[in-house]
C-alpha cells in the first residue's frame, strides 16, 4: 500500500482502477502529525534514496528512513550467515522508534518512511495537503482525458 504523495500519483492510481489510495509517509510531514518537528524536517530533506529496506532476510521487508539505526540493522542482516531477529531486536524495538519520533533525534530509532519521501518538500496542514492533492489529481485526470480524446493535444502540452 502507499507509494502516493502527490495528486498526480493519486490520479495514476485512479486511472489504473483504484477506488482510493493509502498515504502514510506524506501525512507524517503535516502540521498535525504527532511527531517532532525535527523528524518532519528530516522527511522534507530526504530524497527517495534516503531509505533502507530492513527485515529482508527475515522475509518481512519494511522501508525506513536511512539513519544510524537502520544502517546497523542492514549491516547486521548482511553479515555472513545472516541474523536472527534476536540479533536486531534491541535496534528495532517500537520503544526506540517512539523515542525518535517524540524527541526529534532521527538516530534514536527507526523512522518508517517510503520512497515517496523524495516527493515531500513542505509541511502543510492536513487540510492544505488534501486540497492540493485533490486539485492536482483533478488537473492530471483532466489533462489525461483531453489527451485521450484529442490525439493532437500532445502538441499543446
Amino acid at each position: 500500500s502507499g507509494g502516493i504523495a502527490t495528486g498526480r500519483g493519486m490520479a495514476a492510481a485512479f486511472a489504473l482502477g483504484a477506488e482510493g489510495i493509502n498515504m502514510g509517509t506524506r501525512f507524517c510531514a503535516t502540521v498535525e502529525a504527532p511527531i517532532h518537528e525535527h523528524i518532519k524536517q528530516a522527511l522534507v530533506n530526504a530524497s527517495e534514496r534516503d531509505t533502507n529496506l530492513i527485515f529482508r532476510t527475515l522475509h518481512n521487508t519494511g522501508r525506513v528512513l536511512k539513519n544510524a539505526v537502520s544502517d546497523e540493522v542492514v549491516a547486521t542482516e548482511r553479515r555472513p550467515g545472516g541474523c536472527a531477529f534476536a540479533d536486531i531486536q534491541p535496534l528495532v524495538s517500537g520503544q526506540r522508534g517512539r523515542q525518535a519520533l517524540s524527541s526529534g533525534d532521527v538516530n534514536a530509532g527507526l523512522v518508517w518512511a517510503g520512497q515517496v519521501v523524495g516527493l515531500i518538500d513542505d509541511i502543510p496542514t492536513c487540510h492544505e495537503l488534501i486540497q492540493r492533492l485533490v486539485a492536482e489529481c483533478r488537473e492530471a485526470l483532466t489533462m489525461a482525458s483531453a489527451l485521450a480524446g484529442a490525439p493532437d493535444a500532445m502538441a499543446e502540452v
